[in-house]
């Protein structure tokens, strides 16, 4: 029997695409999952008449493929990977090559490569993002871990991975060693959380000032997909306020519960930032506004017993448009700017030694946050490799001050209102911040060598220094 170049475990939806997108482009596909009945399931559809080999055990599934094996999982995140793996191990030889697709946490891809490693087997995390339609047609693919496993797949992931508009190159890089697959896609999601928290804030502040009708929403989105934010999120927004609800034959999207979900991703990314000491304000709004956003009922009885500003929006309603847009777009550059800020730290921190040029290059397509605006931080990295912040590109330097009026209009007019704009705030924060020669940590160094003695510097001669402030 002719054995297969690819195997997959793990049968829910991201795995059936993956599978079907792979034998879609010529490659043989060995299946598993753990339940048979979900194997007989995708079988029986689009699966039926391609080049997928339907397996019902592990042993079965491993003796399916040609050596080197190239096995991906596509399992949940966590022990599940762990249990699945020690399966695995005694049934594999020397070089046979384990792929986890899954979100798995950085530093658990860490351990798990070494492990491997020291049994003679590759290991390679990869970041897939695209959601099921990107799995099946094209998901943006970062993949790291073992160099040399990575070339031996290579022309499959190539083959699979979404192609850029701009130039038609495959959306996938080999990342780095260990975890790094795994910590460039957990950055991917936490610019994710901003964009998203982003857009709604821009939907609220517009909701709360002129309450555009479903119908001006979709065409405000769509107007702006058109220009400098156009992008998958935009995009997708737009159609939203296009959907009506078949019961209530209301837009859909106002019968839906505000409380938003997350799957850890972005609590990962901030709580990684601030162990390496990378500011992403605008992600840990995004963060908080969803933790927030689950309090419903607390919030609705808060509702009920503090007020806001009585003040109510008179201004001209093409500019308050114009001002949300162009805060927008503003607020969407710091965020990314925080984002691959954070990667070169991890870089760093971690010897993973990021290419952030070719990071914003597979995110062109297939992926989430997929954005006119990644072409333009492709070629600013092009343009100085070394770049230390996006903000200090001339292109992104003039795109974000030519838009400050605009921006601050934006979020003074959300604070006059009440309307909370956590995100839009703390990406200008964060330009205020970056751009600030002076900044007040002098008086919290003095606060600090007050109570705990933690010293200090000084401005006109090197040196550490204590004071003893209780002497007059």
């Amino acid at each position: 029997m002719q054995k297969n170049k690819f195997g997959l475990i793990g049968l829910a939806v991201m795995g059936q695409n993956l599978v079907l997108n792979v034998a879609d482009h010529g490659f043989g596909v060995s299946v598993y999952n753990r339940t048979a009945e979900k194997t007989d399931e995708f079988m029986s559809g689009e699966a039926k008449n391609k080049k997928i080999t339907a397996t019902y055990s592990l042993k079965e599934f491993v003796a399916s493929l040609e050596r080197p094996r190239t096995i991906q999982l596509m399992v949940k995140a966590g022990g599940a990977v762990d249990a699945v793996i020690a399966e695995l191990k005694p049934l594999l030889e020397e070089d046979d090559i384990i792929i986890d697709g899954g979100n798995s946490y950085f530093s658990d891809t860490e351990r798990r490569t070494k492990a491997l490693e020291s049994d003679n087997l590759r290991y390679i995390g990869m970041g897939v993002s695209g959601g099921e339609e990107g799995a099946r047609y094209g998901p943006s693919l970062m993949p790291g871990g073992t160099e040399e496993a990575y070339a031996l797949i290579e022309p499959l992931m190539t083959a699979i991975a979404a192609k850029a508009p701009a130039d038609g190159t495959p959306c996938v890089a080999y990342i780095g060693p260990g975890g790094a697959g795994h910590y460039v896609k957990m950055v991917h999601n936490g610019i994710e959380y901003g964009d998203m928290q982003l857009i709604a804030e821009s939907y609220a502040l517009l909701k709360s000032t002129i309450n555009p009708s479903p119908e001006e929403f979709l065409e405000i989105f769509t107007e702006w997909n058109n220009g400098e934010l156009s992008s998958f999120l935009i995009e997708i927004t737009a159609g939203i306020f296009a959907k009506i609800d078949n019961e209530t034959k209301r837009p859909l999207v106002e019968v839906i519960l505000d409380k938003a979900g997350q799957k850890g991703t972005g609590i990962w990314t901030s709580q990684n930032a601030i162990d390496i000491g990378a500011p992403v304000p605008t992600i840990t709004a995004a963060v908080d506004a969803r933790i927030i956003s689950s309090m419903k009922k607390e919030r609705q009885g808060a509702s009920k017993i503090l007020s806001g500003p009585k003040h109510k929006y008179d201004n001209d309603r093409g500019k308050i448009i114009n001002a949300v847009r162009d805060a927008l777009y503003a607020s969407k550059i710091c965020s990314y700017a925080q984002g691959m800020n954070l990667l070169r730290r991890a870089s760093d921190e971690y010897g993973y030694n990021l290419n952030l040029g070719e990071i914003a290059r597979i995110w062109r397509a297939g992926c989430i946050i997929r954005a006119k605006l990644l072409d333009d931080i492709t070629r600013a990295y092009r343009r100085d490799p070394d770049l230390p912040n996006l903000l200090l590109d001339s292109e992104f330097k003039q795109a974000v001050q030519s838009r400050q009026d605009s921006w601050r209009f934006a979020i003074q007019t959300a604070i006059e209102l009440g309307t909370p704009v956590a995100a839009l705030s703390a990406s200008l924060a964060y330009f205020d911040a970056y751009r600030s020669e002076f900044l007040p940590a002098n008086l919290i160094q003095a606060q600090r060598d007050y109570f705990g003695a933690h010293t200090f510097e000084r401005i006109d001669k090197p040196g550490v220094f204590h004071a003893n402030w209780k002497e007059k």
